[in-house]
């Protein structure tokens, strides 16, 4: 049982909970052998959880996720595979430019409301009667 890994050490591993990875299960995601009501990862299992969290990172969902998981398993050349996930790579891409776009709008209009009412504050502090 070297090859085997429990869900507590998977969690540990990669920083997630335990619950989490019971969640990855219930998707399908991953499929854990059973010994009793203890769940056994094997190597595939902490493989495809390691592109999960990758996935997860570059903002995929779950269900590309699980797409290009399903591929790798259908075509061991990886080809069907890796064309997925440059079309997600692209996608993904560009909906992240069109965020900076707008986060740079957003920003710039921030400012220049900040800018106007610091100039009323000050002109209010000027109108003040001064008491002394």
């Amino acid at each position: 049982m070297a090859d085997t890994f429990g869900i507590a050490a998977l969690a540990r591993e990669f920083g997630v909970t335990t619950r989490t990875i019971r969640f990855y299960e219930d998707r399908g995601l991953i499929a854990p052998k059973r010994a009793g009501q203890r769940r056994l990862y094997g190597p595939r299992d902490r493989t495809r959880l390691k592109l999960i969290m990758r996935g997860k990172r570059l903002g995929f969902s779950l269900a590309d996720i699980g797409k290009m998981l399903d591929l790798y398993d259908v075509d061991p050349t990886e080809v069907a595979q890796l064309r997925l996930f440059v079309e997600k790579l692209r996608e993904r891409k560009k909906t992240l430019e069109r965020q900076r776009v707008d986060v740079a709008a957003l920003l710039k209009e921030l400012e220049v409301f900040e800018e106007r009412s610091l100039a009323l504050l000050a002109d209010k502090d000027k109108r003040k009667p001064r008491v002394g």
